[in-house]
């Protein structure tokens, strides 16, 4: 016969993985009515998270159909988090999207991004996609994801984990991006390094993202509060986070040439964060070897901000 703890464990669900789909993830959960311990190898603030650009769109991430479905969902809740930008980092920001055209977004986007327009050449010099998106300051998101798990009844734990056997849930919920490659493990799981250089802002108030057709990087600057990121980079298979001082000094200069302001904005600081890409986002329900159900979400690549909201109501269904 079943013991009242048994039935208070029914709802249990450890979600291991503390970046920004864990923490996500684990909200939806927790406000679903679920008792959700969150394990964590660091906090929030020490994860590839924080290193994201933080701006809402579909990058390097597969497959690309359900990715834009998972953004669309998330932009819901962007777009009502973004009426409080002190408390959740999210504002609704205009800017520029370089080598994109309308007949680009048409097909998925358009009807949900008002104001949409093609760049006039003041704006950017090629074609470009005049778009008002969010941006996510990360610094102040990835914490308050924490506190709103804490007021659903859910808590952190920092723990590493060796084993997936471990969570002792009858539910456990794989969201440990890069760490998948060897905790599943999962060779297909890679990682896609990205350097960033933070800069005083000197008065830019859009960002911008372009692409070179030719050499197929992509540089990008966007005002955060107090500062400008600039970026960045892609390089696949590339463990190292230590900051190449050549590879930062590229970066100032290509978005130096989109706009001169920023060569002589003075450097506060530089920052390496390793996506986790994998050919295809796995976002599927399994088992542990003793039975117990295993979700997994992970390999979101560079969008993992971007899909976040869509991909834990998809987890919080499959927990069920």
């Amino acid at each position: 016969m079943e013991t009242e703890l048994d039935d208070e464990r029914d709802g249990e669900v450890v979600v291991v993985g503390g970046g920004v789909i864990g923490l996500t993830t684990a909200v939806v959960l927790a406000e679903r009515g679920r008792r959700v311990r969150l394990w964590t190898r660091e906090p929030a603030e020490r994860t590839t998270s924080v290193v994201a650009g933080g701006l809402w769109w579909p990058y390097r991430i597969e497959p690309v159909a359900l990715a834009q479905a998972w953004a669309l969902r998330s932009l819901d809740v962007y777009e009502e988090l973004a009426a409080r930008p002190g408390q959740t980092g999210v504002r609704m920001l205009e800017g520029v999207l370089g080598e994109t055209g309308l007949d680009e977004v048409d097909g998925w986007a358009a009807a949900r991004l008002p104001g949409l327009r093609a760049a006039s050449a003041a704006e950017y010099a090629g074609t470009g996609l005049w778009a008002r998106l969010p941006l996510i300051d990360m610094s102040t998101h990835l914490p308050w994801l924490r506190e709103r798990l804490l007021a659903a009844g859910g808590t952190v734990e920092d723990r590493a984990v060796t084993d997936l056997a471990e969570a002792d849930a009858p539910v456990v919920v794989n969201c440990t991006g890069l760490g998948a490659r060897e905790l599943v493990p999962d060779p297909a799981v890679r990682p896609v390094r990205g350097q960033l250089v933070v800069v005083e802002n000197p008065g830019i108030h859009n960002w911008l993202v372009a692409a070179d057709a030719d050499s197929g990087e992509t540089t990008y600057f966007l005002p955060q509060p107090g500062r400008l990121l600039l970026g960045g980079t892609a390089e696949e298979d590339a463990w190292s986070t230590e900051p190449d001082p050549e590879v930062a000094a590229a970066i100032v200069r290509r978005c130096a040439a989109l706009r001169p302001e920023i060569a002589g904005a003075r450097v506060l600081a530089h920052l390496v964060g390793l996506r986790p890409a994998r050919d295809a986002v796995r976002l599927e329900r399994g088992t542990l070897p003793d039975g117990r159900r295993l979700v997994h979400n992970y390999g979101h690549g560079g969008a993992g901000v971007t899909v976040a909201w869509g991909c834990a109501q998809e987890a919080a269904r499959l927990a069920s």
